[in-house]
C-alpha cells in the first residue's frame, strides 16, 4: 500500500484463535528483528490482554488512550503511538476498554473497515504494520484481518495443531471472498518446538506436508529466555540476543521480508 509516491506499506495481521500458541512472543519478536534491519515498524496492540503493550516496556498508566479509540473513532494514530526501546519500532497499545469494543463495534457503521481506515495515516510512513490480533475469531481480528496484506499464523507444535488452522485459513478464505480480496497467507511458524519431543517432530511433519512452503523453514524453540523476557518489558533480541530463542526470531524476519518481497510483487 502506497500513496503520493512514498514508500509502501505493508500490514500483517499476526493471528490464531488458540490461545498460548507464542503469538504476541512473535508479534513482539519479528518487530524487534525487523526494526534491527532498519525497517520501520508500527506494531499494533488488538488483544485487550495487551501482552504485547506490556513486553514492549508501555506501562499501564501509559495506555489511558489506546487502540480501542482508534477502533471507535475517538483517536487517531498520532495520539495513540508510543515510541519504544527499539529504533525505528513504535507500538499502538491495548487497553482493558477493548475487551468491550466488539459490543461497540456490532451496532456501528462500517464495522469491518474500522481498523483499515484508521490506518491510512501510516500508510507510507513505516515499512511494516503488524497486528498482534486476541485469540478468537471475533470482530477485532475480523478488522485487523480486513486491514492486512497478509496473515502470520503462529502454530504451537501440539496434537490437536492442525485442526485449529484450518478453522482460521476457511476464515481467511471467507475473508478474501467478503472483505479483502487481496489478503494472503504469509506463512505458519512452528512455534515452542522441542525437537527432543517426537510428538513435536510428528506435528511439524504433518503441518509441512499439509501447507508446504508455506511453513517457514525457521522454527521457534522451547527457551526460557523468551520465557523471562517480557516480565522485564523487553523484547528477547534485547533481553539476550545470544540466545537460542532470538537468533530464531532473527532468522525469521529474515524469511518474513524475503517472503513479503515476493507477495508484494505478486510472485
Amino acid at each position: 500500500m502506497a500513496e503520493n509516491g512514498k514508500k509502501p506499506t505493508r500490514v500483517i495481521a499476526i493471528a490464531n484463535q488458540k490461545g498460548g500458541v507464542g503469538k504476541t512472543t512473535t508479534a513482539i519478536n519479528l518487530a524487534t528483528a525487523m526494526a534491527a534491519t532498519k525497517k520501520t515498524v508500527l506494531l499494533i496492540d488488538l488483544d485487550p490482554q495487551g501482552n504485547a503493550s506490556t513486553g514492549l516496556g508501555i506501562a499501564r498508566d501509559a495506555r489511558d488512550v489506546n487502540s480501542y479509540h482508534v477502533l471507535i473513532g475517538e483517536a487517531g494514530l498520532a495520539e495513540t503511538t508510543h515510541d519504544t526501546e527499539i529504533p525505528g519500532l513504535r507500538v499502538v497499545p491495548s487497553g482493558v476498554d477493548l475487551s468491550g469494543a466488539e459490543i461497540e463495534l456490532v451496532d456501528m457503521a462500517r464495522r469491518e473497515v474500522r481498523l483499515s481506515e484508521a490506518l491510512k495515516p501510516a500508510m507510507g510512513v513505516y515499512d511494516y504494520v503488524l497486528i498482534d490480533c486476541p485469540p478468537s475469531l471475533n470482530l477485532l481480528t475480523l478488522n485487523a484481518l480486513v486491514a492486512a496484506n497478509s496473515v502470520m499464523v503462529p502454530l504451537q507444535c501440539e496434537f490437536f495443531a492442525l485442526e485449529g488452522i484450518s478453522h482460521l485459513v476457511k476464515t481467511i478464505e471467507a475473508i478474501r471472498k467478503g472483505f479483502n480480496p487481496t489478503l494472503e497467507l504469509q506463512g505458519i511458524v512452528l512455534t515452542m518446538f522441542d525437537k527432543r519431543n517426537n510428538l513435536t517432530e510428528q506435528v511439524a511433519a504433518d503441518v509441512r506436508e499439509f501447507f508446504g512452503e508455506k511453513v517457514y523453514k525457521t522454527v521457534i524453540p522451547r527457551n526460557v529466555r523468551i520465557s523471562e523476557a517480557p516480565s522485564y518489558g523487553k523484547p528477547v533480541l534485547i533481553y539476550d540476543h545470544k540466545c537460542a530463542g532470538s537468533e530464531a526470531y532473527i532468522h525469521l524476519a529474515a524469511e518474513v521480508l524475503k517472503r513479503e518481497i515476493s507477495l508484494s510483487k505478486g510472485v
